[in-house]
């Protein structure tokens, strides 16, 4: 059976083997995961399609592949080839007499395919991991606490030589598919836009005695907790409709104004920041935004997004404030015209109505593409979120 890369999508001209996590000669199960193929925007796993034992392995790791290309072969239905060094003598069986022979705990075969992954991400020998599964299987927590109890060896494993006597030391990683890009679109949008950032700061105090009133009701109703993002996702989709410039995009000598509202959310993985969208963010309510949001924190946290999780959005909301960002001037995520930054809620004495009080203040930026939006529209657009966060209830009455 070949093994090939699964169909990319058409904005993907080609992808790079991450990790093989079996090798040739190996038994592998049905549904065992045998390779992780990283594009620009996501990692993509190629499964095995029936019980055998792993061939020959045509790419290996950090090689550039394209769509359905063949890089390795599995013989199904075959059993390991037993070495000769384990073949039993008579000797050894007089000496086990009419005991079983032990099983191998920690053999690869006996590895889910997550605890496989992270075993190969953390550089260590599942031979040495003592497993507390079922049959002695190896968990995840009991990699956890072979990881925490060792931390000095599993350092010393993956670091560098020295380069000078003592403790001084470096570690050369090469960056990862995903890394370069970010990198390279990062770059792209400091070097062709013509981008400004602009400021205000906002009262949290309203929605926060909303939330506080609420929460439990709405919890209770809707299964899921009331956050500060659905808040911000509402106000920034409100703002779009009466500032279209925002929502819009140029192409070439054309601008392109959108006529529908897909809000891209920035969420940091372990592989970097990625920005899935949230499509007609103008039809949903709060609740469905809350639920919307959370499953695709956990889809990339766990590595699961795809291709069309990550396409399109026309604005993006990034919230620095959970990392504790006080104040930070984003960079637009091409070829999009606008990103909002969030930041840190932060008790700050201000002056309301002639008199001092402490209140929960939190900082807006907004970078825009000068090209497309004038300051009287950008500073418009954040006044307007800033209002809608002040006065809650006119998001829910829609004024």
């Amino acid at each position: 059976m070949e093994i090939k890369v699964p169909v990319l999508p058409e904005s993907v001209a080609d992808a790079t083997i991450a990790t093989w996590h079996v090798k040739a000669g190996e038994a592998v199960t049905r549904d065992q995961v045998l390779v992780d193929i990283e594009t620009d925007k996501v990692v993509l796993e190629v499964v095995a399609q029936a019980d055998g034992v792993m061939g020959e392995i045509i790419h290996d790791t950090g090689a550039t592949v394209t769509a359905e290309e063949v890089i390795g072969k599995m013989e199904a239905g075959a059993a390991p080839a037993a070495k000769k060094d384990d073949a039993p003598t008579k000797k050894d069986d007089a000496k086990a007499g009419s005991a079983p022979a032990a099983s191998d705990d920690n053999n690869d075969d006996a590895l889910s395919p997550s605890v496989r992954r992270m075993i190969a991400e953390k550089g260590l020998d599942a031979a040495k991991i003592k497993g507390s599964g079922k049959n002695g299987r190896v968990t995840k927590e009991d990699v956890e606490k072979f990881v925490a109890g060792a931390p000095a060896k599993a350092a010393a494993a993956t670091s560098a030589p020295a380069a000078v006597a003592g403790d001084r030391s470096q570690k050369r990683v090469p960056m990862t598919r995903l890394r370069k890009t970010i990198a390279n679109r990062l770059l792209e949008a400091k070097n062709s836009t013509a981008m400004l950032t602009t400021f205000n700061e906002v009262n949290m105090k309203p929605i926060m005695e909303l939330r506080k009133q609420y929460q439990d009701v709405f919890e209770k109703r809707h299964g899921i907790r009331l956050g500060f993002m659905s808040f911000y996702v509402k106000a920034v989709t409100e703002a779009l409709k009466r500032f279209p410039e925002v929502n819009a995009a140029i192409d070439g000598d054309d601008i392109v104004y959108h006529n529908y509202f897909d809000v891209s959310i920035a969420v940091s993985t372990p592989r970097g920041l990625v920005t899935p969208v949230l499509r007609d963010c103008d039809k949903m309510n709060l609740a469905e935004i809350e639920k919307a949001i959370k499953e695709l924190a956990l889809k990339g946290r766990d590595g699961k997004l795809a291709m069309d999780d990550l396409t399109g959005g026309n604005f993006t909301i990034t919230n620095g404030g959970v990392f504790g960002s006080l104040m930070s001037t984003p960079i637009i995520n091409p070829p999009q015209s606008a990103i909002l930054g969030m930041h840190k809620i932060q008790d700050r004495v201000m002056v309301v109505d002639g008199k001092m009080e402490i209140l929960p203040m939190m900082y807006l930026a907004l970078s825009y593409d000068h090209r497309i939006i004038d300051g009287k529209e950008s500073v418009g657009f954040l006044v307007t979120i800033k209002e809608l966060l002040e006065d809650p209830t006119r998001i829910l009455l829609d004024i």
